[in-house]
């Protein structure tokens, strides 16, 4: 785990914050006739969007994993972790079929071969994933039945790797959802990480965490 005031953005190499700037650019020309984003945020888009989003990488996904992105959005958080990890295969959920056609176009024109789209409902994809990503789609228990049915089997992580399982980008107050999750799930570990822990002191990020849970 990384230590405060960690900026994920710093770690990257030119061609992917190229490949970053360049998402960017095709998300907000989409967002004109595709609500991928609210509009209020496209201004703040590297602290709101992107430096949220890669707040995932404080650890690693392994070369040859798969990650299963429920409710993708605008891609959100699979077109960065896919620029970050191009031996990782990223496959974003959505139930809103412009929004799985619009990433898809995205993903195509920025020559992430790693990144896949499909359009419908997170219950009826059919795929494996070693982890489930996800940011302000659904409850805990709910994302954590979605991702044990598609679980797949994963050799050992070291420990700058993120164990296999859920991985949610949460706010707010969470007691009744992790209560939820538990009362489902009375097996599941749950692990927290405060933004803020990371990241330092900014008032977006103050009451937001990661979720990380595993069986």
């Amino acid at each position: 785990m990384r230590v405060q005031n960690w900026d994920p953005l710093e770690t990257l190499s030119p061609d992917q914050k190229e490949q970053l700037g360049a998402f960017r650019e095709q998300l907000l020309r989409f967002n004109q006739r595709v609500n991928l984003i609210s509009p209020d945020t496209e201004n703040a888009f590297r602290t709101r969007h992107l430096r949220h989003c890669l707040t995932l990488t404080v650890r690693d996904f392994p070369a040859g994993s798969t990650v299963v992105d429920w409710g993708t959005g605008g891609g959100l958080p699979a077109i960065p972790l896919a620029i970050c990890y191009p031996e990782v295969t990223v496959i974003g959920v959505d139930s809103v079929g412009k929004k799985s056609r619009a990433v898809r176009t995205i993903a195509r024109r920025l020559g992430l071969d790693n990144c896949f789209t499909w359009n419908g409902r997170a219950e009826e994809w059919t795929g494996e994933a070693h982890y489930s990503v996800s940011r302000a789609t659904a409850p805990l228990a709910e994302l954590w039945t979605w991702h044990r049915r598609v679980a797949a089997a994963l050799d050992a992580t070291n420990d700058d790797e993120w164990p296999p399982g859920l991985l949610a980008l949460k706010g707010g107050d969470l007691t009744d959802e992790v209560s939820a999750l538990h009362a489902a799930d009375s097996g599941a570990e749950v692990e927290r990480h405060m933004l803020t822990d990371l990241l330092g002191r900014n008032g977006f990020f103050g009451e937001k965490e990661i979720v990380a849970v595993r069986s």
